[in-house]
């Protein structure tokens, strides 16, 4: 099952669930993944306690650096490998400028009073020149939970297979447009 395949409506519940894709990650694989990180930017970062994190229920892995509070990061997997981007926070003063919006990644309706502006550096010659790519992501990064949030009556009434098949399209656009755009981030302009 691909996301184009959820987008384009040729997928049914009956269909395999999308896979878990975040595979637990050592910090040498998350320093390593950082695309858009110079070494020492990515040596300096400072990582999430890695043993604590449930893996089977994250899309892609995101956090806050405790000490640059402007600095946040995400990594996720694009065709089985690795691949990270630091983040800018908007707000130079709290580091989290939240605002009331929908994610650009789980697009949920139901929590829409914590999602951010964050500001990525485009890789390589481009990204050194200055140019940088940006979207509102949830600002503590919890787009997993929310996709696997129980759908509401409105949402699939009574009907076990419709919420099932609601909460696996919600996963698999989630991965599709976090994916499309740490993609994105990559790409040289």
């Amino acid at each position: 099952m691909h996301a184009h395949d959820v987008e384009a409506g040729r997928w049914h519940p009956n269909d395999r669930k999308p896979k878990t894709l975040m595979n637990s990650l050592t910090e040498k694989q998350i320093r390593a993944s950082l695309r858009n990180a110079s070494k020492r930017e990515a040596a300096q970062a400072t990582l999430p306690d890695l043993d604590a994190l449930d893996w089977a229920q994250l899309d892609y892995l995101g956090w806050h650096d405790r000490k640059a509070p402007l600095s946040s990061y995400v990594v996720l997997e694009l065709d089985g490998v690795p691949t990270g981007i630091l983040l800018r926070s908007s707000d130079a003063k709290t580091g989290r400028a939240r605002t009331k919006g929908v994610c650009a990644w789980c697009e949920d309706v139901v929590v829409t009073d914590d999602v951010s502006l964050y500001v990525a550096r485009r890789g390589g010659a481009s990204g050194r020149n200055g140019n940088t790519i940006g979207t509102l992501i949830c600002t503590e990064f919890g787009c997993s939970r929310n996709v696997r949030r129980r759908p509401t009556f409105t949402e699939a009434g009574n009907d076990p297979a419709m919420r099932e098949l609601i909460t696996d399209r919600r996963i698999a656009g989630l991965r599709e447009r976090a994916a499309r755009f740490v993609a994105e981030v990559g790409k040289t302009r």
